[in-house]
């Protein structure tokens, strides 16, 4: 039996120089690409996310001694 014959791959053909048009085209989007970015079309900034502290602070389960003496003064000042 003959073996099958493989197939031959093809070459690509070598690039040749781009032309005018071609190199125009590249210089325009590529302008036109970073004139996006930088105005935020593109790619708009991000917020930053806010950053939890290590030691977060409980909520406190009393009243401070002055503001519960202030609130004592103005509950007898409504008393009387």
């Amino acid at each position: 039996m003959d073996s099958p014959k493989k197939p031959t791959r093809k070459k690509p053909p070598e690039a040749a120089e781009p032309g005018v048009l071609e190199t125009a085209a590249k210089a325009i989007g590529s302008t036109l690409g970073a004139v996006a970015v930088t105005t935020g079309i593109v790619h708009p900034p991000t917020k930053a996310k806010a950053r939890v502290p290590k030691l977060v602070k409980k909520e406190k389960h009393r009243v401070p001694r002055k503001l519960k003496k202030e609130m004592r003064k103005q509950a007898a000042k409504k008393a009387s």
